[in-house]
């Protein structure tokens, strides 16, 4: 966010706000005795978050869903960057390739996910395969997008001035295409988290996705609830870390919000 309105001031606003709602949710709860099994106050889900914390149980299942997050999330960043590099500067391979690739980007990809776990088994290689392709497609998209985004006449002054194709895309194309790339790395991140979460409420062995599930068919609303908590957290910390990354790579840019995603993508 700009300096202008991030200040002291506006994030005590923020924590007064956060802490209001919660406060309000408690009263609410409380007032009108709704059952735990519905909605649970705030103070019960705090309690069953210090209950995991305590017992280890959900770090042991939080660096398993980490690393499935993490692993899916590079292969998928690793495979949409250059599928997109290869798309965007070969026209031939886009002429074959890119109906085909439309064509499966319109599928949920989510709906596949049964199929995936069939295949792939329990273990951590069917997360893996599905948080890499729910990543895999915003990076593609974005890649294509951002090098396709190069001014002509900028390429052709390149060009008559005796540039190379090389110098072309290190001078020009990439330099345009970082913006859209990074943009694309933000929302398959938090696509991946989703991907991951979903395969393993489908099948796990382990994972925040699989101890969510079993509190569900106990019941245990206020450990759902810490645990969506601690998910949240999650993808706050990965989309920081982000945009510290976004911050180094793109240094000439004014710290901003990343740009509005132009292609459509399906999760």
């Amino acid at each position: 966010m700009g300096s202008d309105i991030d200040t002291i001031g506006n994030r005590l606003l923020s924590v007064f706000g956060l802490f209001s709602t919660l406060a309000a949710w408690e009263i609410i709860v409380r007032l009108l005795s709704v059952p735990a099994f519905i909605l649970p106050a705030p103070s019960s889900v705090i309690a069953a978050l210090w209950n995991g914390i305590k017992s280890g149980v959900y770090l042991d299942h939080l660096l398993v869903t980490l690393t499935e997050l993490v692993l899916g999330f590079g292969l998928g960043s690793i495979l949409g960057l250059g599928l997109g590099l290869a798309i965007a500067l070969n026209r031939h391979l886009a002429y074959f390739l890119f109906p085909y690739i439309i064509m499966f980007q319109s599928l949920p990809k989510v709906a596949l996910t049964p199929l995936i776990v069939l295949w792939f088994g329990l273990g951590i290689t069917s997360k893996v395969v599905t948080a890499a392709l729910t990543a895999f497609f915003p990076l593609m998209i974005n890649t294509i997008a951002g090098l396709k985004a190069a001014d002509a006449d900028r390429i052709s002054l390149i060009r008559s001035l005796g540039g190379s194709e090389f110098q072309i895309f290190m001078l020009l194309r990439l330099p345009v295409a970082l913006p859209y790339i990074m943009a694309g790395l933000e929302i398959g991140l938090t696509f991946a988290l989703i991907g991951t979460i979903v395969a393993e409420f489908l099948g796990a062995e382990k994972g925040l996705g699989m101890l969510m599930q079993s509190m569900n068919f106990t019941m245990d609303v206020a450990g759902s609830f810490s645990i969506l908590f601690i998910l949240s957290l999650l993808g706050l910390s990965l989309n920081r870390l982000l945009g510290f990354v976004r911050r180094r790579v793109l240094f000439w840019e004014e710290d901003s919000p990343s740009p509005i995603i132009k292609t459509r993508t399906n999760t």
